[in-house]
């Protein structure tokens, strides 16, 4: 598993918003698949509404988000019981 940073555009109504979500996937086109399912999702916006600008592999440490932290934490020897 790695975690990978994906960012790009959205249409919310009249609105166009920018995006970057930290996901943990074992590909990049898995990441691109829980990106546009979750937006599509929550906002429901169709998959061809949704542009992707950029899928990048990162460091698990370099993200904030909990799931990305949660998933790869114990790799890192991160562990979110000590809290």
């Amino acid at each position: 598993m790695k975690a990978y940073r994906i960012t790009g555009l959205v249409p919310l109504g009249s609105v166009t918003q920018n995006f970057t979500q930290d996901v943990v996937a074992t590909s990049k086109k898995e990441a691109e698949h829980k990106v546009l399912s979750t937006l599509g999702g929550r906002h429901k916006v169709k998959r061809r509404q949704i542009l992707i600008e950029s899928t990048k592999e990162i460091k698990p440490t370099q993200s904030q988000a909990p799931k990305v932290l949660y998933e790869l934490g114990e790799k890192l020897g991160i562990n979110s019981e000590e809290e």
